[in-house]
Parts: structure tokens; C-alpha cells; sequence
């Protein structure tokens, strides 16, 4: 975090504070990505003349008993019910706990737990955000009251349980809502990451227990408010961090086939599966966007530049972080065209390959917050089980093993992003055109990967 002279002091580290210094060499580590992007790219034109992912038709069913288990009501509910004490308890922490994130969980809860914890936990479990959200039980509690003042369903009428079963249901029947507005997609979500970046990274004082509460109320309100409207299904586009969580688990080897099954599948048919939304470019950009913006944001020449602004310190940051944003989504749009221009008209030129940059936009996750979730994590769960004072873990890898950690990640990630985008491209564009309209996405490619080593190395 930017400290400021006339400001009180905010103990809220990213975790990663010699991220310009890694003793790696920035030959080397450029050499090494140029040199997996050609051969991919090369290898793949060569070999890879035909589309191989299928989508949601694709993975290994597991057995029915851990299904049965997974898609129990008892299950569901006691997820929705975990989601809902941990959220109780950080509006504890903020209503009664100090104000002082070096003695009050909260802000790691938020910052740590939630933004960062939901990495790993969407590649390994799926889309978790979905089964933990306490919005959605909280509105599940507020209807249900409403939801007793209705007709309820013929007796003996059948209705579908989550395993596919049929039973007789008594439940009333939910009146009718308006549809959710097909041009809305993920826009809401974007907005809403945008806005919780703008709270970690820019605001004046991101940890301030007044601050998390008033954002994270205004934020429960906004939602709940919108879910009131159009239902429960409001959730799945307009939540931030259900979108968030949805967009990482593509890359989950659980995920479940169109016909419901529970399956292990090869990752790259989940992110082949990514629905073409309205919204889901800006959604994308804004995380690739908004975690460049935190890799510069400590360069001591962006400090002074924004600290001697005559606009002011926030709006000079809030400028940046939107300029960040912005330049993403400029390049990846400025490639889309170039692509139609190459390829020939394609009814979603944008949205077509915007999959393809949830691997990098992970690798940049992973390279940059880390650290901060292997140091941070366990001593904000430190902190929750009471203990004062609460000594600082240290990290398991030291300068070099980061610094490798970080380049693989970023690297991993653009390759991920190639392999993606070759077998979208081969199987929507004729097999004279398919390589030729991969230029400007591999030329997109070496851009982001030259920024994003630029922003660990420089």
C-alpha cells in the first residue's frame, strides 16, 4: 500500500514488497517467455489442425454416492450456513474489534481470505463462491417469510430435485419476476470488481474498520435490493465474487457436464465452456487491469506523481487504476478487430476469445498475491482464534524460489492463453485463415507478457 506522510499509517501489505528487486535475470526470464509463446504457438500451427475441447460434454463421471453427498440439501445447507457465520463474524470484528488490521482479523478476512483464498479454492473445488455466498442465504431467509403469503403448488405437483430425482413438492409457488435484461450479462459484476479494487487499491484507508463496514453494507444492500427483483438467479451474473469464483473454477478439473454430472475433466474443456456473456471482456480486463495497476502502484515515481497531483491523491489513483483498465481492454479490443480484418466478419469478435485471457489474468493472480496469502492468510486465522499479537509467518519460499514462482505463473498463464485461443480460432475460421488470424492474438500475448514481467522485474 502507498503510505502517506500526513495520513495514518495503513498496515496492509500485499505481502510481496521486493517484488522489483527478485534476483532473477530480466534476459533470461524475457528469453524464456518469447521463447514458450513461439514454440507453442509454432507447435500448435504445425500439429493442432482441428478443435479438440468440448465444452461442457466432456469429463469422468464420478461415482453417484459422492454425487448423492455433494447435491444433498444437508450439504447445501450447511455450506450456506458456514458462509453465513463467517460473514457474521467479520461484521463482528468490524462493528466491536479494534480498529487496526495488525490486532482485527477483518481486513485479512476481506482482503486475504475471501479475495485472494478464493484462488486456489475455485481451482480445486469449483465455483465455491456459489455454495458459501452468505447473500444468497440471507435473501433465502428474507423470502422465505414472503414466500408463505402465497399460493401454494397443487398438491401432488412434481418438481425436479438438483440430482435430477422428481418428488412431490408442497412449497409455494415463487411469484413472477421480471428477466434478468440479456444485454446486463456480467457488466454488474465487472462494476462491482472494479469497485472492491478500487476499495483495496486506491481508497485512502482500505482497512479502516468504518470503511470495509459502510462498503460492505452498501455493497449486501445493492445486491439484495437487485436479488429481491429478479430472484436468486441474480446471484450468478451480478455478484462480483460469484462471477469472480465462476470465471477461475473453468480452470477446475471438477466441473459438471451439460447434463448435470459431477465429472473430472481436462481443465481446457471447462474454460472452453466460458459463456459467451455480455460483460465478460470488461470483467476479465478489469481483473488483469486492476492487478497490473497494483504492480506499479508502489514504483516511487507513480508515489510522487500521485502524491504532488493537483487533482489529489485518491482521484490521481482512481485515474490510474481506470487507465490500467482501460489499456487492457483497448489492446484486447484493438485485436478482436484486427482479427475480424484478417479472418472476415464474426458475429462476437470480442467475446469469442475472451476466455482465452482467464488463464493469464490467473497467472498474474498467482505471481502477484502469493506471498501474500501464504504470510498474511494464516495470520489473519491467527488473529480469529483470539491469539494476541500474533506473530508474522514466514514465507516458504524465499527470493529466488518467488521470483521463479512468479515468471513461471506469468509465463504458464500466456501459454494457457495460446493453447486456448488456437483451438477457438481453428474451429471458427477456415483452415487457411485460422493461423494467420492468431497473429494478432499471439502479438497480444507478448505485449501482456512483457508488461507483466516488466511490472515483477523492473
Amino acid at each position: 500500500m502507498v503510505l502517506h506522510p500526513a495520513e495514518p499509517l495503513t498496515v496492509l501489505a500485499h505481502g510481496i514488497g521486493s517484488q522489483h528487486d527478485l534476483p532473477i535475470s530480466p534476459f533470461y526470464a524475457f528469453a524464456g517467455a518469447f521463447t514458450a509463446l513461439f514454440v507453442s504457438f509454432l507447435a500448435l500451427g504445425l500439429l493442432w489442425s482441428a478443435s479438440r475441447f468440448r465444452g461442457d460434454r466432456s469429463g469422468l463421471a464420478l461415482p453417484a454416492g459422492l454425487q448423492r453427498v455433494a447435491d444433498a440439501p444437508a450439504t447445501r445447507t450447511a455450506l450456506r450456513g458456514l458462509g453465513l457465520a463467517a460473514a457474521l463474524a467479520v461484521l463482528l470484528y468490524l462493528l466491536l474489534g479494534p480498529d487496526d488490521p495488525a490486532r482485527n482479523p477483518a481486513p485479512g478476512a476481506v482482503y486475504v481470505l475471501l479475495w485472494v483464498g478464493l484462488v486456489p479454492a475455485s481451482l480445486l473445488f469449483g465455483p465455491v463462491w456459489r455454495l458459501l455466498n452468505p447473500l444468497r442465504a440471507l435473501h433465502r431467509l428474507l423470502a422465505r417469510p414472503a414466500g408463505r403469503l402465497r399460493t401454494a403448488r397443487p398438491s401432488g405437483e412434481v418438481a425436479t430435485g438438483a440430482t435430477g430425482a422428481t418428488y412431490s413438492s408442497p412449497r409455494p409457488e415463487p411469484r413472477t419476476r421480471p428477466p434478468l435484461p440479456a444485454r446486463l450479462g456480467q457488466w454488474p459484476a465487472a462494476a462491482g470488481l472494479f469497485a472492491f479494487t478500487w476499495l483495496e487499491l486506491v481508497s485512502p484507508a482500505p482497512a479502516s474498520t468504518t470503511t470495509l463496514l459502510i462498503a460492505l453494507t452498501g455493497y449486501a444492500a445493492v445486491q439484495l435490493l437487485f436479488a429481491a427483483r429478479y430472484g436468486e438467479r441474480w446471484f450468478a451474473d451480478g455478484d462480483a465474487f460469484e462471477v469472480y469464483s465462476a470465471l477461475l473454477a473453468r480452470l477446475s478439473p471438477l466441473g459438471r457436464r451439460s447434463d448435470g454430472r459431477l465429472v473430472l475433466r481436462n481443465p481446457f474443456h471447462g474454460l472452453d465452456a466460458t459463456p459467451e456473456r455480455p460483460g465478460l471482456v470488461a470483467t476479465v480486463c478489469v481483473l488483469l487491469g486492476s492487478t497490473a495497476y497494483d504492480g506499479f502502484s508502489d514504483n516511487p515515481s507513480w508515489i510522487n506523481a500521485i502524491q504532488t497531483s493537483l487533482l489529489g491523491r485518491t482521484a490521481a489513483a482512481t485515474l490510474g487504476l481506470l487507465g490500467a483498465v482501460a489499456l487492457v481492454a483497448a489492446l484486447y479490443c484493438l485485436c478482436a478487430a484486427v482479427t475480424r480484418l484478417v479472418c472476415g466478419p464474426h458475429p462476437g469478435p470480442l467475446t469469442a476469445f475472451a476466455h482465452s485471457l482467464v488463464p493469464i489474468a490467473l497467472g498474474y493472480l498467482v505471481a502477484h498475491y502469493f506471498s501474500l496469502l501464504v504470510v498474511e492468510g494464516p495470520r489473519t486465522v491467527i488473529m480469529a482464534s483470539g491469539a494476541d499479537n500474533a506473530p508474522e509467518p514466514l514465507s516458504p519460499l524465499g527470493p529466488g524460489g518467488l521470483a521463479a514462482l512468479q515468471v513461471i505463473a506469468v509465463v504458464t498463464g500466456h501459454v494457457l492463453g495460446v493453447i486456448a485461443a488456437h483451438d477457438r480460432s481453428v474451429r471458427l475460421f477456415p483452415p487457411a485463415k485460422a493461423v494467420a488470424g492468431q497473429l494478432p492474438l499471439l502479438a497480444l500475448m507478448i505485449t501482456y507478457t512483457v508488461g507483466g514481467l516488466s511490472l515483477l522485474l523492473n
